[in-house]
């Protein structure tokens, strides 16, 4: 049997709406388009919320397309240690090394009475979608795919050397360039915790651990350039 349309549309959707969430901000700044309801505000405070919802609900529809086996403790361990690796990784640069801090970015303090619900919708994308998303897609379907086209027919952690570096390289591209080196980094330990531990859960709490004590940093530095 060959991979479903069903089950690659599950594994690669949610990542191409969030991505064209990303595309729809860069589009509405190029054109200027800076207003909400007669309110000035840069386009991503009310197009991200949205691709959330979006992507929630794509995560949702597909939801019985995800395997979730080996999600035993000794993994899902794996993957917070491996997150709070991670964490370190993307704080070093300001914590170890003085560079200067990144105060632009999604400031949820932005519209006066309504910081309570940006913060939690940033937090909502921050630690749920964005790893299931990004798991989904880097380690549940890339990895697979660039050493079989039919890829949920084979173990969630298989890989090539190729896929491996591929998936590490493609992962950090989508980052920022300031970012690169921590991306990178991140690209191989996650992907080494999908190889290591064959659990997609395990690779999804490693990145929700890392996003959420990212978010954390962010709320107590005001580093709102991290989101």
């Amino acid at each position: 049997m060959t991979t479903t349309r069903r089950e690659l549309l599950a594994y690669t959707l949610p990542f191409v709406l969030f991505m064209a969430g990303l595309v729809a901000v860069s589009a509405a700044k190029a054109l200027r388009i800076d207003t909400f309801c007669g309110v000035a505000l840069d386009p991503m405070y009310w197009i991200y919320p949205g691709q959330s919802i979006l992507c929630a609900g794509a995560l949702i529809w597909f939801r019985r397309s995800y395997d979730f086996s080996k999600t035993t403790g000794g993994n899902l361990l794996v993957g917070a240690v491996v997150g709070l690796v991670v964490l370190g990784l993307w704080v070093a640069p300001q914590e170890l090394f003085h560079q200067p801090k990144r105060v632009d970015g999604f400031n949820p303090g932005v519209v006066e009475g309504l910081t309570t619900w940006m913060l939690s919708a940033r937090f909502v994308r921050l630690v749920l979608v964005v790893p299931l998303v990004e798991e989904l897609f880097w380690r549940g379907f890339l990895l697979r795919y660039l050493v079989n086209e039919d890829f949920t027919k084979i173990p969630f952690g298989s890989s090539s050397r190729f896929s491996f570096w591929a998936v590490v390289v493609a992962f950090t591209m989508i980052h920022s360039p300031p970012d690169w080196p921590a991306a990178f980094l991140t690209g191989i330990l996650f992907n080494l915790v999908a190889i290591r531990t064959k659990s997609l859960a395990a690779c999804v709490v490693a990145h929700t651990a890392a996003n959420l004590g990212l978010g954390l940093y962010i709320c107590a530095t005001r580093q709102w350039g991290f989101w």
